[in-house]
């Protein structure tokens, strides 16, 4: 069977998420997961017919939270499905390309390699900015370029000047999208403003991180209506399950959102107390984060990593040398986590 597969699906290195890497135990800061398990209502009602492709009362509240016009919104399966619409709709396979700029998210990479289309990669400066020039003259071929803004997993902010250069120098010759998984954290320094001048940007957003319910799978692309409407052209009919949209309208109401305030003010305390002890200890350097984790460099991460997982306290590696990424969990949880870190660097 494994020879019927396309040839560029059997060398594809899958995206590692924190599931499949697995782990036991009882910290699980690894997912940049909200600690919070909040009660829901679902009805029941309607499971014996097909879900509403774009239901209307989710699409308008989003819209209002965002400030934008209904229009200017599509909801999905997650950012991710998000990722892979603007890939199918807008790059033609075996001649576009994507340019994304690591150290970032890792699906960019995987759903353009899953849907046959080329990856350009243009690293980020020392300083994890944007290298514009080298961006610039990267840029044939490629149709979208990706930007997440807080960038995982270094947590920082992108120049809102940068983002601008680039969408300036992309203007009919590619679409920029910012992913904002992570800036309902910060919300002061999202893009959607620039939505009204510059027609090649979209913007990626969830409900996994600060409206805690990555287990809901429900995403949204900000864009013109031109960008959605091709985008639904390739929609799968369905991709809402009616108890997603009942949870979702749920969460963005107005208590949702007075909830999701306070929760979000709560682990940005836990972060900022996570990054006052850490920076304490011997040899270890935290970087600054916008998001609900921090990424740490430790005087020997893999066997740091190795003592925290084989003690039930389950972090993500990252890439960058002697670098681990902690989700920002509750207080219990950020206490736990710091006392064996201080224990194993004593």
């Amino acid at each position: 069977m494994e020879a019927l597969a396309r040839e560029n699906v059997r060398q594809l290195t899958p995206y590692l998420s924190a599931r499949r890497l697995g782990g036991s135990g009882d910290v699980w800061l690894n997912a940049n997961e909200s600690p919070f398990d909040n009660d829901y209502t679902v009805s029941g009602n309607r499971l014996n017919r097909y879900s509403t492709c774009q239901p209307q009362a989710l699409i308008d509240a989003y819209a209002s939270y965002a400030g934008l016009q209904s229009e200017q919104v599509l909801t999905s399966r997650g950012a991710d499905e998000g990722i892979e619409l603007l890939i199918r709709t807008f790059c033609e396979p075996g001649q576009d390309s994507i340019l994304f700029c690591p150290p970032t998210y890792g699906m960019y990479g995987v759903s353009a390699e899953t849907c046959g289309v080329n990856r350009k990669i243009v690293p980020l400066r020392d300083d994890w900015q944007l290298d514009l020039p080298a961006i610039e003259q990267s840029l044939d071929t490629v149709k979208l370029v990706f930007v997440c803004n807080p960038n995982n997993p270094t947590g920082n902010l992108i120049e809102r000047r940068d983002i601008e250069r680039l969408l300036e120098m992309t203007k009919d010759k590619a679409i920029v999208v910012l992913d904002e998984a992570y800036i309902d954290f910060h919300l002061e320094a999202t893009s959607t403003d620039l939505l009204a001048r510059y027609p090649n940007l979209a913007i990626l957003r969830t409900l996994s991180k600060a409206f805690a319910l990555a287990g809901l799978r429900c995403g949204f692309t900000l864009a013109n209506p031109t960008i959605i409407d091709l985008m639904l052209k390739v929609i799968p009919p369905y991709p809402v399950p009616v108890p997603v949209e009942e949870i979702a309208c749920q969460a963005l109401s107005a208590a949702g959102l007075a909830r999701m305030k306070f929760q979000t003010l709560d682990l940005s305390a836990n972060r900022a107390y996570l990054q006052a002890g850490l920076s304490m200890l011997p040899g270890v350097e935290v970087f600054d984060g916008y998001g609900n984790f921090l990424l740490t460099r430790f005087p020997d991460a893999d066997a740091l990593f190795s003592a925290l997982w084989d003690n039930g306290i389950i972090l993500r590696r990252s890439p960058i040398e002697n670098c681990i990424r902690l989700s920002v969990g509750n207080r219990e949880e950020c206490e736990k986590t710091l006392a064996f870190i201080r224990q194993q660097l004593a």
